[in-house]
C-alpha cells in the first residue's frame, strides 16, 4: 500500500463509529428543519472528530494541525447559522453567517477602499514607524543606563494612557486623514516593542559577553555578533504583539474623526444605520488582515530565528 493510500485510510479511519453516526443524524436533522437539534448533533460530531484527531498517531503532522482549527471554525459557522435561524434571532441583533457572506461579496469594492485607508495607510505605516522608533530607543537605552532609569518609566506611563483619551488629541493634531491614525498606532506599538527589545538585548549571559570582550570586540561588534542575534526571539515577540495592536489602534482612532472611508468609520456608521451585516463584514476583513499580518511576521521569525529551540520541530 502506498504512503498516500495509507494516509487516506488513516484519515477516513478517524471518521468512524460515533462520529459518523452523529454526523448522519445531524445532516438528517438539518434537512428536516430541526435546526437546533441538528446544530447540537453537528457540534458533538465535530467535537468527537477533533478529539479523535488530536489523540491519534498523526496528531503531530501538518495536515492534522491544519484540520483541527479548520473543523472547529466550520463548526462555529454552522452552529451559528443554525441557532440564529432556528431561534429566529433578528438580523439587527446577530445576522447569520450566510447574510454576512452575501454582504461581503456584494461590497468588495467598498471593503477594499476601507481596507486601504485603515490597514495599509494607517496601521502599516504606524506599525513600521513605531517599531523602528522603539528599536532605536532600545539601543539608546542599552547604550546609556541613565535612559533606562528615565525613559522606561515614562514609556510605561504613556502605555497606560487609554486610547480613547489619546486618540482625539492626536486626531486634532494630525488631522482627520490616515496620518492621525498612524500616530495613534505609533503610540500603541512603541512601548511593547521597546520593552521586548530591551529585554532581548540583556538576554545574553555574562560569560558570553566576557568572551566577546576577550576577543577584543567593541560595543558594536558585540551587538552585531552576539546581542542582536540573542535578542531576536524577544524582538519578534514585540513585533507579533504589535501586529494586533496596530490594526486595533487604527480602527478605534477612526471613531474620533475620519474621512468618509475607513474600517472604523464604516463600523460606526453602519451601527447607527443598523446595518449589522456590513459591520460583521468589516470585522471579517479586520480578522483576515490581522491574521495575515501576524502570520507574515511569524514566517519571517521562523526564517531568522531557525536556530532557536522554539522553532525546532
Amino acid at each position: 500500500m502506498s504512503s498516500m493510500a495509507k494516509r487516506t485510510q488513516d484519515w477516513f479511519g478517524w471518521i468512524s463509529g460515533g462520529e459518523w453516526l452523529l454526523g448522519v443524524l445531524a445532516i438528517v436533522a438539518l434537512a428536516s428543519g430541526w435546526l437546533i437539534v441538528g446544530a447540537l448533533l453537528f457540534w458533538l460530531a465535530m467535537w468527537a472528530l477533533n478529539v479523535r484527531i488530536a489523540g491519534s498517531a498523526m496528531a503531530s503532522t501538518r495536515a492534522a494541525r491544519i484540520a483541527v482549527p479548520v473543523i472547529f471554525g466550520v463548526t462555529i459557522l454552522v452552529v451559528w447559522e443554525c441557532l440564529v435561524r432556528g431561534l429566529g434571532v433578528s438580523p439587527i441583533i446577530l445576522p447569520p453567517p450566510s447574510a454576512i457572506a452575501a454582504r461581503f461579496v456584494s461590497s468588495t469594492d467598498l471593503l477594499w477602499v476601507d481596507f486601504k485607508q485603515t490597514a495599509l495607510k494607517g496601521a502599516v505605516s504606524g506599525y513600521f514607524i513605531g517599531c523602528a522608533a522603539a528599536f532605536v530607543a532600545a539601543l539608546a537605552i542599552d547604550r546609556v543606563p541613565f535612559l533606562q532609569r528615565g525613559l522606561l518609566p515614562v514609556g510605561n506611563f504613556v502605555a497606560a494612557l487609554p486610547i480613547v483619551g489619546t486618540a482625539p488629541i492626536l486626531v486634532n493634531w494630525f488631522g482627520f486623514d490616515w496620518h492621525s491614525k498612524a500616530a495613534v498606532v505609533v503610540v500603541m506599538v512603541f512601548f511593547p516593542m521597546l520593552v521586548n527589545t530591551v529585554q532581548g538585548l540583556a538576554a545574553s549571559s555574562v560569560m558570553q559577553r566576557d568572551l566577546m570582550h576577550t576577543y577584543s570586540a567593541n560595543y558594536w561588534q558585540s551587538l552585531a555578533k552576539l546581542r542582536l542575534p540573542a535578542a531576536m526571539p524577544f524582538i519578534f515577540n514585540g513585533l507579533k504583539i504589535s501586529t494586533t495592536l496596530a490594526l486595533i489602534g487604527a480602527i478605534v482612532a477612526e471613531y474620533f474623526g475620519s474621512p468618509t472611508r475607513g474600517m472604523g468609520f464604516r463600523i460606526s456608521t453602519e451601527v447607527g444605520r443598523l446595518g449589522l451585516d456590513m459591520v460583521w463584514a468589516e470585522i471579517t476583513v479586520a480578522a483576515i488582515a490581522g491574521s495575515a499580518f501576524y502570520g507574515a511576521v511569524a514566517v519571517l521569525e521562523k526564517g531568522v530565528t531557525f536556530w532557536h529551540p522554539s522553532q525546532r520541530n
